[in-house]
C-alpha cells in the first residue's frame, strides 16, 4: 500500500518472510531506495537468507534481481567498550560492486568475503577489519571481540 503514494524511499522493519521480501524486492526494482532489517551476522548471510526463503524454482530470478538492485548490506554487531562506559558497533560494509554483484547472481556467496576484505579502497571492510581495528584503538579487548571473529586469528592477543 505504500507503493501506492509514490514514494523516493521505503523503509520495511523486518525482512522476515517471502511477502515482504519479494514486496521490497519489486519496490527495488521499480526505482525506490528500500531500507531493510533483518537478523544476520554478516552480509554474506543475509544474501543467503534472501534467497533462501523463496522456492527453489525462483532462486535464479531472485539472485538476478537481488544483484540488479543491491546498493549495499552494512551488518552490526553491539560490543561492550573496553572502559565499560556503554557499547560500540563493529560494522561489516559490502557495496553493490559489480564483482559483488555477479557473485550474488552466479550464487557464489562465499567468495563474497574475500571480494569484500580488498575492497577497503571504495568504502567495504569485513566484520573481523573492523574487530582489529577497534581491539587496535584500544576500545575494545579482544577477548569480546574473538568471538564474533569469522578468522578468529586476526583478533590481536592483549
Amino acid at each position: 500500500s505504500a507503493l501506492r503514494e509514490d514514494p523516493d524511499v521505503v523503509l520495511v522493519g523486518e525482512l522476515r518472510d517471502l511477502e515482504t521480501i519479494r514486496l521490497a524486492l519489486t519496490a527495488a526494482e521499480t526505482g525506490h531506495l528500500v531500507f531493510g532489517t533483518l537478523h544476520t551476522s554478516s552480509a554474506a548471510k543475509t544474501v543467503d537468507r534472501i534467497v533462501d526463503v523463496f522456492p527453489a524454482a525462483e532462486k535464479d530470478m531472485v539472485r538476478a534481481m537481488l544483484s540488479e538492485s543491491l546498493k549495499a548490506v552494512i551488518s552490526q554487531s553491539l560490543m561492550k567498550k573496553k572502559d565499560g562506559s556503554g557499547r560500540v558497533a563493529a560494522h561489516e560494509i559490502m557495496i553493490g560492486t559489480p564483482a559483488i554483484r555477479n557473485l550474488i547472481r552466479e550464487n557464489k556467496i562465499a567468495q563474497m568475503y574475500s571480494s569484500i576484505q580488498t575492497g577497503q579502497a571504495i568504502g567495504m571492510q569485513t566484520l573481523d577489519q573492523c574487530l582489529v581495528d577497534l581491539v587496535k584503538r584500544n576500545l575494545v579487548d579482544s577477548e569480546e571481540a574473538r568471538p564474533y571473529a569469522v578468522n578468529k586469528d586476526m583478533i590481536p592477543a592483549r
